[in-house]
């Protein structure tokens, strides 16, 4: 993938100009008295978060796609040992095949690709995120509705909201807050490896829209009583919009249609 080499704007950049800020989304990335083994942080910037989140690592991926500030980032970190700073784009990486986190301030303009990388990582354990506000909420369920990307990823993955910055914290400031998403890989699966196949078909036909409502999408592969059913069972009405049903629900959907 070829990267772009342009100016801030062009690179959604807003980097983080407050130390506390920082010091916080460390923390949550990596809590006190723990130490991860590999983290990977996406677009270091001026290091503000690589400075917070070194102690906590015993090695430190930081990726960042300017090269102008690649010099500023290796001199910064030169007597670091654990830091290895990267002159790239952090989603033409492979992920690595050994466990590792995932943490960043992430440009808003490349957050779904970013967390698409996440989530199609094996070995990854968690992603601590500072994104756009709403991008964040819409993702947690914290505006009493659920996306697509976040259900079809509930049986591997927890999300949730874990913070609000103000865009005051940032520079340049942008238009708009941001928020701290925190993904992390379920130890126990909610559902068997050879089940999310069906159950990612479930979902995506649900969210698809066919028929007008996720009632009549469901009807498109399974008959009207089996879906009655399952409503019946997951506490649903008939007229529910997709976006209203949480994840939970969805797995009780999915029990029932595939029983």
């Amino acid at each position: 993938m070829a990267r772009p080499t342009h100016t801030t704007r062009a690179l959604s950049q807003n980097f983080l100009a407050d130390r506390a800020t920082a010091a916080h989304l460390a923390r949550i990335a990596v809590p006190n008295g723990s130490q991860v083994p590999l983290l990977l942080e996406v677009g270091a910037g001026k290091g503000a978060l690589t400075e917070q989140l070194a102690p906590r690592c015993r090695e430190l991926r930081a990726y960042e796609i300017d090269p102008r500030l690649v010099p500023g980032l290796r001199t910064r970190f030169a007597d670091t040992s654990q830091v290895h700073v990267v002159d790239g784009d952090f989603l033409a990486v492979r992920p690595p095949h050994t466990p590792f986190a995932v943490a960043g301030n992430v440009p808003f303009s490349r957050t779904a690709a970013i967390v698409d990388w996440c989530l199609r990582a094996p070995a990854l354990t968690d992603a601590t995120l500072l994104t756009q506000l709403e991008y964040a909420r819409k993702r947690t369920g914290d505006y009493g509705s659920w996306t697509l990307v976040t259900v079809r990823s509930w049986p591997r993955y927890e999300w949730r909201l874990a913070g609000r910055v103000a865009r005051t914290r940032f520079t340049p400031v942008p238009r708009v807050d941001a928020g701290i998403v925190r993904i992390e890989r379920r130890r126990t699966p909610l559902l068997a490896p050879g089940a999310y196949e069906g159950w990612r078909h479930l979902v995506e036909l649900g969210f698809s829209g066919v028929g007008g409502s996720l009632h009549a999408s469901l009807r498109q592969a399974h008959p009207r009583r089996r879906v009655d059913a399952a409503f019946r069972a997951a506490g649903l009405e008939p007229r529910v919009l997709v976006g209203e049903v949480p994840p939970g629900r969805w797995l009780r959907l999915y029990e029932a249609l595939s029983s």
